[in-house]
């Protein structure tokens, strides 16, 4: 009875406050402060916070620390800055001193990314409380700037026999903030908080679980290990943070077994890192994992769309798109992550065609990460539909976006493989914070487009500016001077990349093909030693490089002692190219029948080598054999057609060019090569009359533009031609006979069958190498189309003659000319 009364009581002078509420000109005008702190009170419980701060304008004569305190709240929770700014300028010295109202603007100005005015009212507070600390610690790893948390850190006193339960929750905050700043001083200072905490406080599973985050940002997994294991009653975000650092760990295995562990009942978030977990992995045991606890999932987290947008990119990186696309039906409610993460899974799955589909679906405000997306699957199609797509995104692409590194990457790798060269340096020059990644992606982008002496260029920039090259960059310098074949430049470069970089195995990788393909097959072999866990790409490389340089054998050797589970289809492809390389057939056709899935590539590989040895009948067959069942494939048919030519096959040439026009009509690249493979044919059994029309009328009939070949440009052109006269008479005196069957033309005037046939452009390379002072001892010459017989035995004869070591790279393989006048390929090209 006296609490009815009581309530009664109140509930009548609650009305008497009301109603002495006046109304003059709209205004709501109170006769007493407490009267207004109850109106502001029930609008702000209400959520009516634009109206309570409209009362509190209309009455500030009245108002009180307290209804301050409130108004400058709801300014923090409704996003309002220039409320707030107000209310901070007409306050008075006392209420500026006021420790609640002094929080309150901290909360206000840090939610308001003011961190300037934060800043400075923080540093005016004389008597700080562990609170105000803790707002100011949220607030600014909110804002990320986690550095300056460390900065007020050194500002605090903590004594360890003063711990109280505000130091310890901020200890979490610390904890947090050394984790996102991961540096050398947040590790000292995190690792020295935690040493010096009091035992009792480690039984906190808050602060636990903060630590345990924070080791393993630091890649301390043991000492993170230690900790979960001193926690006796574990809950499910403890679990979810040892999973989760695992994971950021890439220890996936370990993630899974703990996850197995857990008898606890699961959150959205643990369903999300075992979702990523599983996606990482991607193996046997993490596709039956990641299913049946996508299977097992309560519906209520089916609405959440991080988890399903989690569960979207694990079933991508499975494969199962289907799946990936049911669920993304499902969802009612589809954000921008959960169009990206779509768009990355085709992507993934190189369903370029159905990515651009369902980027062209969205009607939301793009990130940068859907323009970094889009960006690169543009790269990856690289067709018209592509191109045109992916310019129109980059010119409407906003201004802001522009300066993130990251999507300005992607937009150069578009741009370059497009092959707008110009137009990808412009964005790079824009680029005014320019890393490591982006002079990677200019680089990468030169190697692409066959300018790879760019590179070195963009590395002295690096240099000068003091940028330090990442592992991709080294990777990237490696592959340029083997695509250039620049050994004074790669010794440069080796010398300057540092030994952790070089002992991994992504730039052991790079080091071994790049040797491979700079002839020096015995340094290859020594980085592919040193490899402790040699994984599919180190045994390809090797393997490729064996084929590159003509020892087929060896090749085939390493490819028996490659772990079964580590070969794939390049792996097959280079085995067999090798023994293509070397004359294996026999070895060529066990391998071949030993692989039980053939793709496209692998049957190309396998007509080139029958090809190569004449086996017309047996390559026409594989061919035919594969058309049952699948589209025509040109690349087969230029295999053929290119070895009829070495044959001098005119019959057999004439039909395959035939059924190239019929089967290929548009692709008209491929089919001028083979224009000018048969036009040899005809030249090369003296028929040059017949050469010279058909050549004329097919080029006339495809529409392209005919280039003429022969270089007098160079400076030293006359002592280039004088030394190759010179390399005549030896050769001649030595036996050598001139084949005028690789002459493809008739003879203009002036012209003999030595000078036309001794003008191709490795024989003047090597020319200008021997007229050098000294003669150098090693020659390297590379060249982007195939060798022709007659430079093939005019070269061995030179490297007898001048007793040096010539390796030329054509467009198909490395030939060791040695000076004993023989060749690696052993005439196998």
């Amino acid at each position: 009875m006296l609490l009815i009364r009581n309530n009664g009581y109140w509930i009548y002078r609650l009305n008497r406050l009301l109603s002495s509420c006046q109304s003059k000109n709209g205004e709501n005008l109170f006769s007493s402060s407490m009267a207004l702190s109850s109106a502001m009170k029930k609008r702000f419980d209400s959520k009516q916070y634009k109206e309570a701060l409209n009362l509190f304008d209309q009455n500030f004569e009245i108002s009180t620390d307290s209804t301050i305190d409130m108004a400058i709240k709801a300014c923090t929770i409704s996003k309002d800055y220039k409320p707030g700014i107000r209310i901070q300028q007409r306050l008075s010295s006392k209420s500026r001193n006021n420790s609640y109202i002094q929080a309150a603007l901290l909360c206000f100005y840090l939610e308001s990314k003011d961190i300037d005015n934060a800043m400075h009212l923080f540093s005016f507070i004389t008597n700080k409380s562990n609170y105000m600390y803790t707002v100011m610690f949220k607030g600014l790893i909110t804002n990320n700037v986690a550095e300056k948390v460390l900065d007020l850190f050194d500002e605090m006193k903590i004594d360890p026999d003063q711990f109280n339960l505000s130091i310890l929750f901020n200890l979490s905050i610390l904890f947090n903030a050394c984790a996102v700043l991961n540096n050398n001083r947040a590790m000292k200072i995190g690792k020295k908080l935690l040493d010096e905490m009091p035992q009792n406080y480690r039984s906190n599973n808050i602060t636990s679980t903060s630590a345990i985050n924070m080791l393993m940002k630091f890649g301390d997994v043991e000492s993170a290990e230690r900790i979960f294991r001193s926690i006796k009653a574990k809950d499910i975000i403890t679990y979810g943070a040892m999973v989760k650092g695992y994971v950021g760990n890439e220890m996936f295995e370990k993630a899974l077994d703990l996850f197995e562990q857990i008898h606890l009942s699961l959150t959205n978030v643990i369903y999300t890192i075992v979702f990523n977990c599983c996606a990482k992995l991607c193996n046997d045991r993490a596709m039956k994992i990641g299913k049946k606890l996508l299977a097992e999932m309560p519906e209520n987290y089916r609405h959440d769309n991080i988890t399903s947008n989690s569960a979207i990119g694990m079933l991508m990186k499975f494969g199962d798109v289907e799946s990936a696309e049911r669920i993304f039906r499902s969802i009612k409610a589809k954000d921008i992550i959960t169009y990206g993460a779509m768009v990355k899974g085709y992507v993934g799955n190189e369903m370029f065609e159905k990515a651009l589909d369902l980027f062209e679906q969205i009607h939301l405000s793009l990130t940068n990460v859907i323009y970094t997306i889009v960006f690169n699957c543009c790269a990856k199609l690289c067709n018209d539909r592509a191109m045109k797509i992916g310019k129109k995104l980059l010119a409407e692409m906003p201004e802001n976006y522009r300066h993130d590194n990251i999507t300005s990457n992607s937009a150069i790798g578009m741009l370059m493989k497009f092959g707008d060269v110009e137009r990808a340096e412009r964005i790079f020059r824009s680029i005014k914070a320019k890393g490591a990644d982006i002079y990677g992606a200019l680089m990468n982008g030169y190697n692409l487009n066959g300018e790879s002496w760019k590179c070195f260029k963009v590395f002295e920039e690096m240099n000068e500016k003091d940028i330090i090259p990442n592992e991709i960059v080294w990777n990237i310098l490696i592959g340029a001077c083997s695509k250039s074949g620049m050994l004074h430049h790669f010794q440069y470069i080796m010398n300057q990349i540092p030994l952790n970089i070089r002992n991994k195995i992504r730039t052991q990788n790079a080091l071994i093909d790049m040797r491979g393909k700079c002839g020096s097959i015995e340094k290859a072999m020594n980085v592919f030693n040193l490899v402790v866990d040699r994984d599919t790409i180190t045994y390809n490389a090797m393997i490729n490089a064996f084929a590159l340089n003509g020892m087929g054998t060896q090749a085939v050797e390493l490819y028996r002692k490659m772990p079964n589970n580590l070969r794939d289809h390049i792996s097959h492809i280079c085995v067999l190219n090798a023994c293509s390389h070397a004359g294996l057939l026999h070895e060529a056709r066990t391998i071949f029948n030993e692989i039980s899935l053939k793709a496209e590539s692998i049957i190309t590989t396998m007509v080139d080598c029958l090809s190569r040895l004449f086996m017309f009948d047996e390559a026409q067959k594989l061919i035919e054999d594969y058309e049952k069942t699948n589209t025509p494939s040109i690349v087969m048919y230029m295999s053929l057609l290119s070895s009829a030519r070495n044959n001098r096959n005119s019959n057999l040439s004439e039909k395959i060019y035939k059924r190239m026009k019929t089967l290929f009509p548009n692709a008209k690249e491929r089919l001028v090569s083979g224009v000018i493979l048969l036009s040899n044919i005809y030249s090369s059994l003296g028929r040059y009359e017949e050469a010279k029309n058909f050549r004329s009328n097919q080029i006339e009939e495809l529409g392209v533009k005919q280039l003429k070949a022969h270089d007098h440009s160079h400076p030293q052109s006359t002592e280039i031609y004088a030394k190759i006269d010179h390399l005549k008479s030896k050769a001649i005196e030595n036996g050598f006979i001139f084949d005028s069957s690789w002459i493809t033309r008739s003879l203009n005037e002036n012209e003999t069958m030595e000078s036309v046939l001794c003008g191709h452009s490795e024989l003047l390379v090597i020319a200008l190498n021997l007229i050098q002072e000294p003669a150098p001892k090693f020659i390297l010459v590379v060249k982007n189309l195939r060798v022709c017989g007659h430079c093939h035995e005019f070269t061995k004869v030179i490297a007898k003659v001048e007793q040096c070591d010539i390796v030329v790279r054509d467009a198909n393989r490395i030939h060791h000319f040695y000076p004993n006048g023989q060749c690696s390929c052993q005439d196998h090209f």
